[in-house]
Parts: structure tokens; C-alpha cells; sequence
């Protein structure tokens, strides 16, 4: 079985060579604008994570506050269910689950995507863990992930069919950056994860080691 970063890589390479050249060029200078923005940073290692609850994609609700009582939590954010590096991020701690949950820790999955993605996204990829709805960011935004995404990179997403108005239930085009972090039973943050490019992601044997 291939690392995550072994089939990011792998992904990454058949999108250089399938796609148009003018796609390519400014979906980089996306990324690069955002990096060189310094907004949405992210949360860091020492910070108090802020409580949340949130619905779960099963309709039940999932309250950190609860969860942290059994242990360290495992908090991902990714950009939704019609991105392919999250699927393989999702897909990568699902093969993982047995040993988080050994290592006594819970794994949770937050999107800004409605309950019926996740649900899609949760289904689709199989997945055991919390899929959590934060439709309008307000969870991301307190992690400081949240961001708006250019005009141009809005009308690339559009004519490949891909709104992601429709999966987020609104009309702003607002995404987290996708994220990791390990937040221990106290709600110290103890491991902070936060790439401005979307294609890079933290491999989740590297998160369980800092459990």
C-alpha cells in the first residue's frame, strides 16, 4: 500500500501531464498569491483550541468538549468531497483508524460542505470516523483556515462543473485551508498542520507518532 504522499505525488503527476497548460499556470499563482498573503496562518502548537460543536454526517452532533474527556483529538480540515487530495487524505486515516483509536485518540473530519455531502463524501470513501459539517466556516474561521478564494480560480472551478457554492450552501466561494492538528484533553493545541498549498498534506503516520 502506497504512503498519502506517494499517491499525492502520483496524482499530482498525471495533473501536470492531462491538463491545459493556462489551468495549471494560474492555479499555481492561486496557491502562490495565498502563500505569499500570509492570511488564514492557522492556529499553533501552545494555542487553546476553541470548542465546537458541530453535526455529524450520520444527524447526531459531536461536541469537542465531549470527545476531549476520552483523549486526544485528531482534527482535519479539508476543502470537501469534489477534492481529489482530500479523498486521498480521508481514505489515508481511514487506514490508519485502528491505531489512532488504539492509541486512545479520535479522529475528526470537518469540511464546510452540507450534512448531505458529508454524508456523500462519508459513504464514497468509507469512512469510520466523524465527518462533521461546518457550513459557513465558522469552526475553520476560529481556527483562522478560512479564505476567499480569487475570481479567476472561481471560474476554472466553474467551467470543469465543479460549484462548490452548492456543496457549501452558499454564495460566498470561501474555503479552509485544508488543515491538521492534535488537540490534547486540556484543548492545548500540541500539533498544527496548516499548508497554503492545497496539494501538500501531513502523512497521518506522521500525526500518530505526535500523539
Amino acid at each position: 500500500m502506497n504512503s498519502l504522499l506517494e499517491e499525492i505525488k502520483s496524482y499530482k503527476d498525471q495533473f501536470k501531464q492531462n491538463a491545459p497548460a493556462e489551468k495549471q499556470r494560474l492555479m499555481a499563482q492561486a496557491t502562490q498569491e495565498l502563500k505569499d498573503s500570509g492570511i488564514a496562518s492557522g492556529l499553533t502548537v501552545g494555542d487553546q483550541a476553541p470548542s465546537f460543536e458541530l453535526p455529524h454526517a450520520d444527524g447526531t452532533t459531536v461536541n469537542l468538549k465531549t470527545l476531549l474527556e476520552n483523549g486526544p483529538v485528531i482534527v482535519t480540515f479539508y476543502r470537501g468531497g469534489w477534492c481529489p487530495y482530500c479523498n486521498l487524505e480521508l481514505r489515508a486515516y481511514q487506514r490508519e483508524l485502528a491505531t489512532i483509536q488504539e492509541k486512545g485518540a479520535t479522529l475528526v473530519a470537518i469540511s464546510p460542505e452540507t450534512p448531505d455531502y458529508s454524508l456523500s463524501t462519508k459513504e464514497k470513501n468509507e469512512l469510520d470516523f466523524y465527518v462533521l459539517s461546518d457550513v459557513d466556516n465558522i469552526v475553520a474561521r476560529q481556527f483562522d483556515l478560512v479564505f476567499d478564494m480569487p475570481d479567476y480560480l472561481i471560474d476554472i472551478y466553474k467551467a470543469s462543473g465543479l460549484n462548490v457554492d452548492a456543496h457549501n450552501g452558499n454564495e460566498d466561494w470561501q474555503l479552509p485551508k485544508p488543515a491538521t492538528f492534535i488537540i490534547q484533553s486540556d484543548g492545548t493545541i500540541s500539533l498544527s498542520d496548516v499548508p497554503a498549498d492545497y496539494t501538500e498534506r501531513v502523512d497521518p503516520k506522521t500525526v500518530i507518532e505526535k500523539l
